[in-house]
């Protein structure tokens, strides 16, 4: 009988050990540290992002803030995304997948994934800005919620809140205007947008998990 108790505690302790294992190796890694910019780079503007109780604020004139660091030499084709978002009243951003640093302007490779839950601007949270625009809002200004991006071949689907939102394949013959050939899934890296001036957005617990 004793030694069945022993062997109890031996499983319910590697039971435990093995759900307690740190999301890194499940997986995820972490792409902010939530102290500071280390491993991102941003051009112009650079004031518009900082960081503050372990998130990274979004305030200030139009910046693009790009993933640099060594994770996948930060160079991503198939991964989950993952990022918990705060939006404000009449917030404007988004986050570039399969994009590229830029000193300026608004990044012309990849796709942003829209956040704006009541800007001017009605293409609204979880919107492949420009291509697949939602009009519907389904999260809230002044709460957090998690943005899941998962891109797996041609298929881009976000879910906020674990709720899909949008699910999306691009076609084999894919053809894009002057000007947005570059907008099409390929490889690259991450960015968070600021807007203007008149946006705030926070932003914490960014991971990724490649994939094949």
């Amino acid at each position: 009988m004793k030694n069945l108790v022993f062997y109890g505690f031996i499983v319910c302790g590697l039971f435990f050990s093995f759900v307690s294992k740190p999301t890194a190796q499940l997986g995820w890694t972490s792409l902010f540290d939530g102290k500071s910019l280390k491993g991102w780079k941003v051009g112009d503007n650079a004031e518009t992002f900082s960081v503050d109780s372990g998130m990274i604020i979004v305030h200030g004139k139009t910046a693009h803030l790009f993933y640099d660091g060594p994770v996948m030499n930060h160079d991503f084709k198939n991964f989950e995304f993952k990022a918990d978002v705060m939006t404000h009243h009449m917030t404007n951003s988004g986050i570039y997948i399969h994009t590229a640093y830029q000193q300026g302007g608004w990044p012309s490779k990849g796709y942003e994934v829209q956040v704006n839950n009541s800007h001017s601007d009605w293409i609204r949270t979880g919107s492949l800005y420009g291509f697949v625009n939602i009009k519907d809002v389904y999260v809230k200004d002044n709460v957090w919620f998690t943005m899941d991006i998962t891109v797996q071949g041609k298929r881009i689907v976000v879910k906020l809140n674990d709720k899909v939102v949008l699910d999306y394949t691009e076609p084999d013959n894919l053809q894009r205007d002057k000007g947005d050939e570059q907008r099409r899934l390929s490889s690259g890296t991450f960015a968070l947008q600021g807007h203007d001036p008149n946006s705030l957005t926070y932003y914490k617990n960014i991971v990724v998990k490649p994939m094949p």
